[in-house]
């Protein structure tokens, strides 16, 4: 499904029911869930008010209008579930409140920074998972003979999950689904929503009233630190 111009600029694609936009050479934040950490319902519900405020902008917008004014649905989505994350985290699974399991999914973060992005900033809480990454060319090694690979999103998370869920399950003694299948992934535009999105990374055990300061919260990284 893809209701966007489809240009080099702009790559709008849809997995499941999350938007994704994932041009080259960009500022990713992303959040990661674990499996049915959300009931189902919730989802639903997020999901269909969702499709009505898209459908909205749909009929009163086209072209690139209509490309930046999704943009406003997409990030109340956002905003919608990860508040229930905090929510709902006593029926939540809550296996990244696990020491070993906090440390193996923050070792495979730092594992791909500088061969996969360069890493900016993560916090893991009990739940989920916020990560702030730059893609761009130059934040990474070449390949090989001073050669850079160009790596999608898609693949890399898939690899950071993958990693991450085979050795989680080992540590825990359990098998099946860790992550959630599908992940949020918003490309970060400019110097004033990265200074946002870092502070809200940073932030969120503060939010969640587990500690008073972000410094405090053990399993939080960020590079200007």
């Amino acid at each position: 499904m893809n209701n966007e111009p489809n240009t080099t600029e702009h790559i709008l694609h849809y997995r499941r029911r999350l938007p994704h936009w994932q041009p080259e050479n960009a500022m990713f934040f992303i959040t990661l869930r674990l499996a049915n950490s959300l009931p189902i319902h919730i989802m639903q519900a997020f999901q269909a008010e969702h499709e009505r405020e898209k459908q909205i902008v749909r009929a009163r917008y086209s072209g690139m209008q209509q490309h930046e004014e999704l943009y406003n649905p997409d990030k109340k989505y956002f905003g919608r579930f990860d508040s229930w994350l905090d929510r709902c985290v006593e029926e939540s699974p809550r296996w990244l409140a696990d020491e070993r399991v906090a440390h193996i999914v923050a070792d495979e973060i730092h594992r791909l920074d500088g061969q996969r992005y360069l890493l900016i900033a993560y916090c893991l809480m009990s739940n989920h998972a916020h990560l702030v990454i730059d893609t761009s060319e130059h934040s990474f090694k070449p390949a090989h003979a001073g050669v850079t690979a160009k790596y999608p999103l898609t693949d890399t998370m898939k690899l950071l999950k993958g990693r991450t869920a085979r050795f989680c399950n080992q540590a825990l003694g359990r098998s099946g689904s860790f992550w959630q299948a599908e992940s949020y992934d918003h490309v970060i535009r400019n110097q004033k929503e990265y200074e946002n999105i870092i502070w809200y990374t940073l932030n969120n055990p503060v939010k969640a009233g587990l500690v008073e300061k972000w410094e405090d919260w053990k399993h939080t990284y960020f590079v200007g630190n």
